[in-house]
């Protein structure tokens, strides 16, 4: 929970991929809880209806929706629904995303489509399939959750790492093409946050990251969310085009 931002986002609906666990349900969780109607949408329905209780049960509002992101007809037919249904969608957070490590050199060609499908493509087709009624509106945010690794790099990671790379440069040439309709679009790139993935590095691992981190611990999710609640409000109106790296200074 963030204790010490307020946001008002009353009367506004957000959309939120990837919302099932980690960064994605912390970022509807806060949100919803600072009064946007949230759309949580993941493939796994069971942990996304604990995402939607726990937000219902901290008073916020919220429905789930399952989705395979990388299909363009079903992304497709889900932002219709949440437009016939709710009217208007002014937040949108494209978070879903997949790794599928391995060397470049063992890397199958499945390994690199699922990952582009999911990280890639999904956060176009979200984006795309929203663009339109957003620029009609005058008014959108548009968030992109990159990482680090889209800027540095990461051995056994060229899948990922192009993927949000490829995040980052769509963040800044769609802000330029809507800048002018009240619409921004940014990115976020989070550093190593504490999450089942960096819990299975183990302590030792996990304690040479820490070293090379001037802030001296991991994130938690709920920085990526502050980062992304300050990004949705209005007090954001004109930050646009922009990389935001939250990682506790390890790439200044």
């Amino acid at each position: 929970m963030i204790e010490s931002m307020q946001v008002d986002l009353s009367g506004q609906t957000a959309l939120v991929t990837g919302a099932s666990q980690g960064l994605g349900k912390s970022i509807a969780m806060a949100l919803a809880a600072s009064g946007a109607k949230t759309a949580c949408v993941a493939r796994n329905a069971e942990k996304l209806a604990e995402t939607v209780q726990q937000i219902k049960e901290g008073g916020g509002e919220a429905e789930a929706f399952s989705c395979n992101v990388s299909d363009a007809e079903s992304v497709n037919q889900l932002i219709e629904k949440i437009y016939a249904d709710w009217g208007k969608l002014d937040i949108l957070v494209n978070n879903a995303g997949i790794t599928r490590d391995k060397l470049m050199a063992g890397m199958t060609d499945e390994d690199w489509n699922d990952v582009i499908s999911t990280n890639l493509t999904g956060t176009f087709l979200f984006t795309r399939a929203a663009i339109q009624r957003m620029r009609r509106a005058r008014y959108g945010r548009i968030i992109n959750i990159s990482s680090v690794s889209g800027i540095l790099g990461n051995p056994g990671q060229t899948n990922y790492s192009a993927s949000k790379a490829g995040m980052i440069g769509m963040t800044k040439s769609l802000s330029r093409e809507v800048a002018g309709k009240k619409i921004t679009v940014n990115a976020i790139a989070p550093g190593f946050i504490e999450s089942d993935m960096t819990a299975a590095l183990g302590e030792v691992v996990m304690g040479e990251v820490v070293k090379r981190i001037p802030a001296k611990r991991v994130g938690k999710p709920e920085d990526i969310a502050a980062t992304a609640l300050f990004l949705a409000s209005p007090a954001a109106s004109y930050i646009t085009g922009q990389l935001i790296v939250v990682d506790g200074g390890m790439t200044a």
